[in-house]
This record gives structure tokens, sequence and C-alpha cells, in this order.
């Protein structure tokens, strides 16, 4: 009841008694390990706000429960309108241990391919290996279904993930994140529920709304002091959060909490990483770093920061190649230099050719817009060439 609570947007027991009409500390005891059943107003007004019948919710069934009920009891936040998958509360185990060990193969490949395969692609074998999840969820119990409803959770946040960078879908990606965020709840993932609710604050970053980012990110940040959080863990959603500023309009916040992340990293854990986080590290840190300056209008460093980034860069990481490119481009264009800003957009192109990011597109789209008073200058006719040529438009329009 706890995940579905927090699933439907309460993130108190007393929010939700007040939407409910009862005390919190009649919430309390139904978030005990032995609820007490509702009274019968009390049950309509739970399914309807929390969206799933009471035996998902965690409550014992009546001697007029059959079995069977039990047993298709899912744990589904607003299906209508999400449509999350099954995660029964009760399981049957049918599944040998290996299942376990064979889903997360699966889902530790769909996590590399990311990098290299068109999130066209991707996304719907992602997506299908979720519903394998789910289906595989009720026939297992114990640690291997913990470890299953883990991998699930990462599957899910791999296809938000795609949803949210590459096919600009966020309200999607807002939906399969509250599926992620139940799945790591299933698994009692404390660091994978702080990664799923961190990702949850781009959006609203995204369209200005800092209150709610930052509301997000809190909530990231408790549910990762829960767990054993490595430095790289923790400085990434201080690389979050400034993101969250800088699209918000505060580069002089933004900056600080990157030089805490760069302490942080210095200082280094005694806790490992996850293996789910590989899409961060000291050299993606420079990368946010050097667009926040960018943002703050510090060319300068933001240039320095940029190319060091570059040639840091790891040859397998394309995507991140084409965002660096792109704020170069800008730096250059922002610098009134337009000949060096083409040539770094085209070197973008030439890469978005290769491996489609639609982040790394909108970064060179933004330049070509700042270019306007040199639209007539031969480079930029030159970057139009490429930028509208036959391979590059059917490329963006296909994905």
């Amino acid at each position: 009841m706890r995940a579905a609570r927090i699933a439907a947007g309460y993130r108190s027991q007393q929010e939700l008694a007040d939407a409910l009409g009862v005390g919190v500390r009649q919430v309390r005891r139904w978030e005990s390990a032995t609820p007490p059943w509702p009274q019968p107003e009390q049950e309509r007004a739970l399914t309807r706000v929390l969206g799933q019948d009471l035996e998902a919710l965690g409550f014992t069934p009546s001697d007029g429960v059959t079995a069977d009920r039990v047993r298709r009891t899912v744990l589904v936040a607003p299906a209508t309108a999400v449509g999350l998958a099954a995660v029964p509360t009760q399981a049957v185990a049918v599944q040998p241990a290996t299942a376990a060990v064979d889903f997360e193969a699966v889902t530790q490949s769909h996590r590399r391919l990311y990098w290299s395969v068109a999130p066209s692609t991707l996304h719907p074998a992602a997506f299908a290996h979720a519903g394998l999840g789910c289906a595989l969820l009720p026939e297992t119990a114990g640690q291997t279904r913990a470890r299953i409803a883990a991998a699930l959770a990462e599957t899910w946040l791999l296809a938000a993930r795609i949803e949210f960078f590459d096919l600009r879908e966020p309200e999607r990606a807002g939906h399969t994140l509250l599926r992620a965020l139940q799945a790591a709840g299933e698994a009692d993932d404390p660091l994978l529920g702080a990664a799923v609710l961190a990702h949850t604050a781009f959006a609203p970053a995204w369209a200005g709304d800092r209150d709610a980012a930052v509301e997000r990110m809190v909530a990231a940040r408790t549910y990762a002091r829960r767990g054993p959080a490595s430095a790289e863990l923790l400085a990434w959603l201080d690389a979050v959060e400034a993101e969250c500023e800088t699209r918000c309009g505060n580069t002089r916040t933004a900056l600080h909490l990157i030089g805490h992340a760069e302490d942080v990293l210095a200082r280094g854990s005694e806790h490992p990483s996850p293996q789910w986080l590989d899409w961060f590290s000291a050299v993606r840190l420079a990368a946010f770093k050097g667009n926040t300056q960018l943002k703050a209008g510090h060319l300068p460093q933001a240039r320095t920061t940029l190319l060091g980034v570059l040639g840091a860069l790891d040859p397998s990481e394309e995507k991140q190649a084409t965002v660096v490119l792109g704020d170069l481009a800008a730096v250059e264009a922002s610098a009134g230099n337009p000949e060096a800003a083409c040539e770094y957009a085209i070197r973008a192109l030439d890469q978005l050719e290769r491996t489609w990011y639609a982040t790394g597109m909108e970064r060179v789209r933004d330049v070509r817009r700042t270019l306007a008073p040199h639209q007539n200058e031969r480079c930029v006719r030159d970057l139009d060439d490429r930028l509208y040529g036959w391979t590059t438009t059917v490329s963006a329009l296909a994905r």
C-alpha cells in the first residue's frame, strides 16, 4: 500500500488521510504488516483514490473471497490511465531460481544496447521484456521474485529514458516511471527508487516548473539515504538537480550543485555503484558542467570544459558526443564564430547519422536558430545542406 500511495502522488500518510477523510492513524494501521480490513465506505474510497483493489494493497481477504481472486490481485495504479502491468501481492512459486538470472541477463543486454541501437527499435523490445517480467512475477517467490522485480524496474526505467530523451514523449515516460517505481518497491530497492524518482524531475524542469522538480529531487535523495548509495549515485543526483536548475534559469545554483558533485566524487565512497548506473561518470559530470557554463554565459570556461570532455569520452559514448559537439557549436555561435559553430554542428550531424539521439539533434537545431543573422554565409548554407539533407531528414522523421 505504501508503494501504491507514493505512485498515486501522496507523499505522506497525512496527505492520503486527508484525501480519504480519515485520520492519519488509520492510514498508518493500513500500512502496517497486518492491516485491518476497511469498512465498506473506506474500501470504496481506497480503491478509487489508489486505483487498486484491497488485496493488491496488501489487505488479507475475508473468508468469502476465493483463492483465485487473491491470485489475480495486482499492484496496478490507475490501470485505465497508465496501463500498469500485473505485480501480484501473493505469488505461487513455479519458476526455478534460474529464471531470475535469465531475466536479468536480457535486462543487462538491453541496457548495453541502448547506446548503439536505434531507440525506436529497442523500445518495443524493452516493453516486451517488461511484459515477460510481469508474467514471471506471479510464478516466483522470495529472492527470485525480488531479483526479477528489480530487473523489471530497470527495464521500465530504460523504456522511460527512451521515451523522454529519445522519443520526446514526456507524458508517456511519466507513466512508465510509475511502473518502474512500483517494481522497485516490489524489489524493496531504495537506490533504484531514487534513480526513478530523479528521472521524474526532468519533465517538470523541462516545463519550467522548478518547485515540482525540486520536490521530486527531495524524494529521490530521501530514497538514496535508505540504501548504500555510492559516490557516483550521489553525485549524479546533484547533476540531475543541477540540470533542472539550469533549465529553470538558475545557473548559479546549478554550478554550486556541480561543484558539490565534484567534491563527492573526489572523496569517493566505500559502496560500489549499481550496475545500472551506466549513464554517469566524472566525464558525464563535466559535460553537465560545460552546458551549465554555456547557459550562464561563461563561454571561455565552457569551451575549455567541453573540449576536455570531448577528448575524454570513450569512443562508444556516441550519443553523449553529439550533445557535447552541439554545446561546443553553441559556444562558438555565442562567441561570434559562425564558421567554428558550423564545423562542430556538422560533426554532430555526422555522428547522428550513425547513432540517433534526439537530444543531440535538438542541440544542433538550437545552434542553427542562433545563426540566423549569418544565414547567408557559406558555412551556414553548408550546415543547412547537411541539416536538411535526404539522409538526415528521413532519419529524423523516422525516429
